[in-house]
């Protein structure tokens, strides 16, 4: 399963990597002073919590780190990169575009990654088989994902309201939304562009769905 601890080690890294504690990184980068606070990484009910793309997306224009940089800290290796002084120390996971999820004979119906055409990424802390990632293609998600985005997928995650999500609907429709609503018989989901309405979808019209566990923005 994917590692909790590498998105918040690599968090502990740029930190370092400038002088800072993880509070002076967060004031820096014009957030509250304990949103990195180790307090803050487990929530009172014992689930972990992960920092938000946005949070993210800030440290790093403060420090002047790329994505790359920053998730080299944490041992991820970037498609393309021919590694880092931080090996990643775990598996590797099977990367596809998103345009060719829509096809069929690349899932099971689980929603696991089966047949050829898939090339590898490695990510740390992530058990074999476990999750897989997905290459977004053109601009249909923007402005929350965009072309060339890696979103690491997780078939075995609960769902759990607000959770982002992949769909792939029966008729090999797939899209990245928000879930908001979820029964028996049907789930809701939102846009991640405010400017599209939230659409209702039944079940039994789904193949599968994943969560979305973390996104390279």
């Amino acid at each position: 399963m994917y590692s909790h601890s590498a998105i918040w080690d690599a968090i502990d890294s740029l930190a370092r990597r400038h002088g800072l504690s993880v509070s002076g990184l967060a004031r820096l980068a014009g957030l509250d002073a304990t949103a990195f606070n180790p307090s803050k990484r487990i929530g009172k009910d014992g689930r972990k919590r992960w920092p938000s793309t946005e949070s993210i997306a800030k440290i790093l224009q403060a420090t002047e780190e790329t994505y790359d940089q920053f998730m080299s800290g944490g041992g991820f290796v970037h498609p393309g990169t021919s590694g880092s002084a931080h090996p990643s120390p775990g598996y590797t996971v099977p990367l596809l575009g998103l345009a060719q999820a829509g096809a069929g004979g690349f899932f099971d119906p689980a929603g696991y990654p089966v047949g050829q055409g898939w090339e590898e990424i490695s990510f740390p802390g992530s058990e074999q088989g476990s999750t897989y990632a997905l290459e977004v293609t053109g601009d249909s998600m923007s402005p929350a994902y965009r072309n060339g985005d890696i979103l690491i997928i997780s078939p075995t995650e609960q769902l759990r309201r607000g959770d982002r999500v992949v769909v792939r609907t029966k008729d090999g429709e797939v899209t990245a939304k928000v879930l908001h609503r979820q029964t028996e018989s049907s789930i809701e989901l939102h846009s991640l562009n405010p400017e599209h309405a939230p659409r209702t979808i039944a079940v039994r019209d789904i193949d599968w769905i994943a969560r979305i566990l973390w996104a390279s923005q």
